[in-house]
């Protein structure tokens, strides 16, 4: 009975010193009530030098644009009803660096009711996005010395698109726009993105103009 005990004294033993640096482990990190997780990290993001050149293709308007960017005809189909649509007038400006897109779209009016249906296209577009948006401020675009009104529409959120706008000499041309970024919205991750790109968004508007007027 005695040689039992002395085998089970030193068995306890045994288990006591295994486990000591476990015990002392726990100990610390719960005496560290300080301790919260690190927050979530981004790559850092390297912007390009802004440098701006002229578009001016074979089409009824003309504007600035960053050297960073990719100007590329739109090989997408249909974007609204094809009744509505010039295929001959849909371009991408590419940002290759943020996987951005601003989507072009023009359009000839050809009376009231076409520009009316175009107008309240660019709405619907806009506040499609309100399921993620926690915010639709809407700004007025306005210089008659060139032609130029419309409406700006910035979106704020989780949406999919961050900016769309529409510009018109309200006779004649319509052209709407509209900012994509290719990968699942996060505010808090591309809005340094958006801020630089919003710069050259409003950069394009602000240069725009109609060929011949």
């Amino acid at each position: 009975m005695g040689n039992m005990d002395i085998k089970t004294k030193v068995s306890m033993k045994k288990l006591v010193l295994l486990l000591l640096p476990v015990l002392l482990l726990f100990a610390a990190c719960s005496g560290n009530s300080d301790y919260s997780p690190k927050p979530r990290g981004y790559f850092r993001i390297v912007f390009p030098k802004k440098e701006y050149q002229q578009f001016n293709g074979p089409y009824p308007f003309t504007f600035i644009y960053p050297k960073y960017a990719v100007m590329e005809k739109d090989s997408t189909k249909y974007r609204r009803d094809k009744k509505l649509l010039n295929m001959n007038y849909l371009l991408n400006m590419q940002f290759p660096q943020f996987n951005g897109t601003l989507h072009l779209s023009y359009e000839s009016i050809t009376s009231k009711k076409v520009f009316d249906e175009l107008t309240e296209d660019a709405r619907k577009f806009a506040f499609k996005h309100t399921v993620k948006a926690t915010a639709i401020d809407q700004g007025i675009i306005h210089n008659p010395e060139r032609k130029i009104y419309g409406v700006y529409y910035s979106i704020d959120g989780n949406a999919a698109s961050s900016i769309q706008f529409y510009i018109t000499d309200s006779t004649k041309n319509y052209m709407r726009g509209a900012l994509y970024f290719n990968s699942t919205p996060r505010i808090d991750s591309i809005q340094p993105v958006l801020n630089f790109v919003k710069k050259d968004v409003d950069t394009m508007i602000k240069t725009f103009r109609w060929k011949g007027n």
